[in-house]
């Protein structure tokens, strides 16, 4: 097969070496894609409302914890696990869980100030594909291979 390297099993040569996958045309090797794309140790002040609405988006696809300053001067940080989204920033909120508690907070966009972003993604590096490739790789070596994740952290 195409693409097989000597000793490698077809169905590894189609998961790890796929034909005509966006990554064989990138110029920038995956690392340093994602290390430019992270928004991990960001800390922005909030302006216009397009602004914070794109802001805010990154702050929901972010893996790490967020701290946000509000306009009253009170600090709430946590992990952003949902986002309402509306017309304006009044009718749109986030909600964060706590670090300390299974406490949810909920907190309109158009009281957020400033956010922060945690310096890390513990998430980062480890996508499915990470996950099957090391999978393989250990298949193929003779190594026990597990089904199960490692630890986020």
């Amino acid at each position: 097969m195409a693409g097989a390297r000597p000793g490698q099993s077809v169905f590894a040569a189609r998961v790890l070496y796929p034909p005509h996958m966006p990554q064989e045309t990138k110029m920038e090797p995956p690392a340093v894609t994602q290390q430019r794309d992270s928004v991990a140790g960001w800390s922005v002040d909030l302006g216009d409302d397009d602004a914070t609405f794109d802001i805010l988006e990154k702050a929901f696809d972010y893996r790490g914890d967020v701290t946000l300053t509000l306009k009253d001067g009170s600090v709430v940080a946590g992990y952003l696990f949902d986002r309402k989204r509306g017309k304006t920033l009044t009718d749109s909120s986030v909600r964060l869980l706590p670090p300390t508690s299974e406490e949810r907070i909920t907190v309109r966009y158009a009281d957020i100030r400033h956010i922060a972003f945690s310096d890390r993604d513990p998430a980062a590096g480890k996508s499915f594909e990470t996950w099957v490739k090391k999978y393989i790789e250990k298949k193929l070596k003779g190594e026990k291979a597990s089904i199960e994740s490692e630890a986020l952290d």
